[in-house]
Protein backbone atom coordinates (compact mmCIF):
# COMPACT_ATOMS: atom_id res chain seq x y z
CA UNK A 1 0.00 0.00 0.00
CA UNK A 2 1.02 3.46 -0.76
CA UNK A 3 1.89 5.65 2.40
CA UNK A 4 -0.37 7.91 1.81
CA UNK A 5 2.34 10.58 4.08
CA UNK A 6 5.06 10.25 1.29
CA UNK A 7 6.56 13.59 0.88
CA UNK A 8 6.70 14.47 -2.85
CA UNK A 9 8.84 17.26 -3.98
CA UNK A 10 7.73 19.34 -6.84
CA UNK A 11 10.04 22.20 -8.72
CA UNK A 12 7.69 25.31 -9.49
CA UNK A 13 8.63 27.10 -13.08
CA UNK A 14 8.63 30.78 -13.28
CA UNK A 15 7.71 32.40 -15.87
CA UNK A 16 7.30 36.05 -17.32
CA UNK A 17 8.88 39.16 -15.73
CA UNK A 18 10.97 39.39 -12.76
CA UNK A 19 9.02 42.05 -11.02
CA UNK A 20 10.12 42.87 -6.91
CA UNK A 21 8.83 45.11 -4.51
CA UNK A 22 10.76 46.10 -2.10
CA UNK A 23 11.08 49.03 1.35
CA UNK A 24 13.53 51.90 1.16
CA UNK A 25 14.65 53.27 4.49
CA UNK A 26 13.41 56.60 5.67
CA UNK A 27 16.90 58.41 4.83
CA UNK A 28 16.59 57.26 1.32
CA UNK A 29 13.54 58.56 1.11
CA UNK A 30 14.26 61.63 2.85
CA UNK A 31 17.28 61.86 0.26
CA UNK A 32 15.41 62.16 -2.82
CA UNK A 33 12.29 64.44 -1.32
CA UNK A 34 15.35 67.40 -0.36
CA UNK A 35 17.07 66.77 -3.80
CA UNK A 36 13.82 66.41 -5.75
CA UNK A 37 13.19 70.23 -4.55
CA UNK A 38 16.03 71.21 -5.89
CA UNK A 39 15.17 70.14 -9.17
CA UNK A 40 15.05 72.93 -12.22
CA UNK A 41 14.46 70.32 -15.68
CA UNK A 42 10.69 69.81 -16.71
CA UNK A 43 9.85 66.32 -17.41
CA UNK A 44 6.58 66.49 -18.70
CA UNK A 45 7.05 66.63 -21.90
CA UNK A 46 9.85 63.58 -21.93
CA UNK A 47 7.20 61.19 -19.97
CA UNK A 48 4.44 59.33 -20.94
CA UNK A 49 2.35 60.48 -18.22
CA UNK A 50 -0.88 63.21 -17.79
CA UNK A 51 0.82 64.44 -14.62
CA UNK A 52 0.25 67.58 -13.04
CA UNK A 53 4.10 68.16 -12.65
CA UNK A 54 7.68 65.80 -13.29
CA UNK A 55 11.03 68.02 -12.81
CA UNK A 56 14.22 66.26 -13.30
CA UNK A 57 17.23 65.70 -10.85
CA UNK A 58 20.53 66.97 -12.14
CA UNK A 59 23.87 65.59 -11.74
CA UNK A 60 24.98 66.16 -8.44
CA UNK A 61 21.56 64.99 -7.05
CA UNK A 62 21.94 61.38 -8.94
CA UNK A 63 25.43 61.55 -7.64
CA UNK A 64 24.09 61.41 -3.72
CA UNK A 65 21.24 59.16 -4.84
CA UNK A 66 23.45 56.67 -6.41
CA UNK A 67 25.13 54.57 -3.61
CA UNK A 68 21.27 54.07 -1.57
CA UNK A 69 19.67 53.11 -5.15
CA UNK A 70 23.01 50.64 -6.28
CA UNK A 71 22.18 48.89 -2.93
CA UNK A 72 18.49 48.87 -4.38
CA UNK A 73 19.65 47.07 -7.70
CA UNK A 74 22.04 44.68 -5.60
CA UNK A 75 18.57 43.27 -3.98
CA UNK A 76 17.25 42.84 -7.55
CA UNK A 77 19.85 41.32 -8.73
CA UNK A 78 19.62 38.58 -6.35
CA UNK A 79 16.08 38.24 -6.77
CA UNK A 80 16.81 37.86 -10.50
CA UNK A 81 19.24 34.80 -9.82
CA UNK A 82 16.95 33.35 -7.56
CA UNK A 83 13.69 34.00 -9.91
CA UNK A 84 15.47 32.23 -13.25
CA UNK A 85 17.23 29.39 -10.74
CA UNK A 86 20.48 30.53 -12.84
CA UNK A 87 23.32 32.39 -11.48
CA UNK A 88 25.15 35.07 -13.68
CA UNK A 89 27.53 34.11 -16.05
CA UNK A 90 28.58 38.27 -15.67
CA UNK A 91 27.30 40.45 -13.20
CA UNK A 92 25.30 43.11 -14.80
CA UNK A 93 26.50 46.98 -14.51
CA UNK A 94 24.21 49.45 -14.43
CA UNK A 95 23.87 53.34 -15.31
CA UNK A 96 21.36 55.72 -13.84
CA UNK A 97 20.12 57.17 -16.85
CA UNK A 98 17.54 59.19 -15.63
CA UNK A 99 15.73 60.31 -12.41
CA UNK A 100 12.68 62.10 -11.93
CA UNK A 101 9.96 63.12 -9.05
CA UNK A 102 5.76 62.42 -9.87
CA UNK A 103 3.76 65.14 -8.09
CA UNK A 104 0.43 63.42 -9.15
CA UNK A 105 -3.21 65.58 -8.68
CA UNK A 106 -6.50 64.65 -8.52
CA UNK A 107 -7.85 62.66 -12.06
CA UNK A 108 -3.94 62.83 -13.02
CA UNK A 109 -2.68 59.44 -14.60
CA UNK A 110 0.06 57.46 -16.50
CA UNK A 111 -1.66 55.19 -19.48
CA UNK A 112 -0.05 51.91 -20.47
CA UNK A 113 3.57 52.88 -21.49
CA UNK A 114 7.11 51.00 -21.03
CA UNK A 115 10.68 52.91 -20.30
CA UNK A 116 14.10 53.25 -21.95
CA UNK A 117 16.57 50.95 -20.69
CA UNK A 118 17.51 47.78 -18.90
CA UNK A 119 15.46 48.03 -15.26
CA UNK A 120 13.01 50.95 -14.53
CA UNK A 121 11.96 51.73 -10.57
CA UNK A 122 9.21 53.83 -8.68
CA UNK A 123 9.40 54.39 -5.79
CA UNK A 124 6.56 56.44 -3.17
CA UNK A 125 7.36 58.61 -0.85
CA UNK A 126 4.02 60.37 0.00
CA UNK A 127 0.42 58.81 0.35
CA UNK A 128 -2.01 61.47 1.54
CA UNK A 129 -4.78 59.71 3.75
CA UNK A 130 -7.66 60.96 1.74
CA UNK A 131 -6.29 58.87 -1.32
CA UNK A 132 -5.64 55.55 1.23
CA UNK A 133 -9.56 56.07 2.55
CA UNK A 134 -10.19 56.67 -1.62
CA UNK A 135 -8.55 53.34 -2.73
CA UNK A 136 -10.12 51.36 0.54
CA UNK A 137 -13.62 52.50 -0.07
CA UNK A 138 -12.94 50.84 -4.46
CA UNK A 139 -15.05 47.54 -4.87
CA UNK A 140 -13.89 46.97 -8.46
CA UNK A 141 -11.27 44.08 -9.25
CA UNK A 142 -8.50 46.79 -10.53
CA UNK A 143 -5.71 48.41 -8.90
CA UNK A 144 -8.47 50.84 -8.03
CA UNK A 145 -7.97 54.92 -7.26
CA UNK A 146 -4.00 55.98 -7.59
CA UNK A 147 -2.90 52.26 -8.17
CA UNK A 148 -0.24 50.89 -10.07
CA UNK A 149 -0.97 47.83 -12.52
CA UNK A 150 1.60 46.16 -14.70
CA UNK A 151 0.54 44.34 -17.75
CA UNK A 152 2.92 41.22 -19.71
CA UNK A 153 0.96 38.75 -22.04
CA UNK A 154 -2.42 37.44 -23.56
CA UNK A 155 -3.74 34.26 -22.06
CA UNK A 156 -6.66 33.35 -20.62
CA UNK A 157 -7.75 34.40 -16.78
CA UNK A 158 -6.34 30.86 -15.23
CA UNK A 159 -2.70 32.73 -16.71
CA UNK A 160 -1.25 35.50 -14.62
CA UNK A 161 -0.91 38.34 -16.88
CA UNK A 162 -1.33 41.46 -14.80
CA UNK A 163 -0.19 42.26 -11.32
CA UNK A 164 -2.30 45.43 -9.93
CA UNK A 165 -1.64 46.41 -6.36
CA UNK A 166 -2.06 49.92 -4.44
CA UNK A 167 1.17 51.12 -3.27
CA UNK A 168 2.32 52.05 0.45
CA UNK A 169 4.71 54.81 1.59
CA UNK A 170 8.45 53.82 1.05
CA UNK A 171 7.40 51.46 -1.26
CA UNK A 172 9.75 50.35 -4.48
CA UNK A 173 8.87 48.51 -7.36
CA UNK A 174 11.84 47.46 -9.43
CA UNK A 175 10.67 45.57 -12.97
CA UNK A 176 12.18 45.15 -16.68
CA UNK A 177 12.26 48.40 -18.56
CA UNK A 178 9.97 47.03 -21.08
CA UNK A 179 7.34 45.50 -18.85
CA UNK A 180 4.08 47.92 -19.83
CA UNK A 181 2.22 49.20 -16.85
CA UNK A 182 -0.11 52.23 -16.08
CA UNK A 183 -1.07 54.74 -12.65
CA UNK A 184 -4.79 54.98 -12.29
CA UNK A 185 -6.31 58.50 -11.56
CA UNK A 186 -7.83 59.32 -8.07
CA UNK A 187 -10.37 61.97 -7.03
CA UNK A 188 -8.99 62.87 -4.18
CA UNK A 189 -7.70 66.42 -3.45
CA UNK A 190 -4.43 65.55 -2.88
CA UNK A 191 -0.92 65.14 -4.00
CA UNK A 192 0.93 62.24 -4.29
CA UNK A 193 4.65 62.08 -4.53
CA UNK A 194 6.60 59.27 -6.34
CA UNK A 195 10.13 58.69 -7.92
CA UNK A 196 10.55 57.10 -10.59
CA UNK A 197 13.87 56.24 -12.81
CA UNK A 198 15.16 54.38 -15.64
CA UNK A 199 18.56 52.48 -15.70
CA UNK A 200 20.59 50.91 -18.55
CA UNK A 201 23.14 48.10 -18.70
CA UNK A 202 26.79 49.07 -19.50
CA UNK A 203 27.89 46.26 -20.94
CA UNK A 204 26.52 47.02 -24.45
CA UNK A 205 27.85 50.11 -24.32
CA UNK A 206 31.00 48.91 -23.71
CA UNK A 207 30.63 46.64 -26.75
CA UNK A 208 30.01 49.70 -28.54
CA UNK A 209 33.07 50.97 -27.36
CA UNK A 210 35.18 48.22 -27.69
CA UNK A 211 34.25 46.89 -31.62
CA UNK A 212 33.13 50.24 -33.28
CA UNK A 213 36.40 51.62 -34.03
CA UNK A 214 37.73 48.17 -35.66
CA UNK A 215 34.15 48.27 -37.65
CA UNK A 216 35.06 51.58 -38.43
CA UNK A 217 38.30 50.43 -39.48
CA UNK A 218 37.05 47.63 -42.28
CA UNK A 219 34.41 50.02 -43.79
CA UNK A 220 37.47 52.55 -44.46
CA UNK A 221 39.29 49.71 -46.01
CA UNK A 222 36.66 48.56 -48.18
Amino acid sequence: MTDQKQKINIQMFNWGPCVIRLKIQDNFKKLLLEEGKKNKLDFTDKLAGILNKETGYSEESKAKILPLMSEALGIYDQAYQKYTMKAYEKKPEYLLTALWINYQKANDFNPPHDHDGKLSFVTYLSIPEKLKKENAAYNGKSCGPGGIQFIYGNGPRDCITIYSIFPEENDMFIFPAWLKHWVAPYKSDVTRISVSGNVHDSAPLNNIVNFAPQYIKGKKND
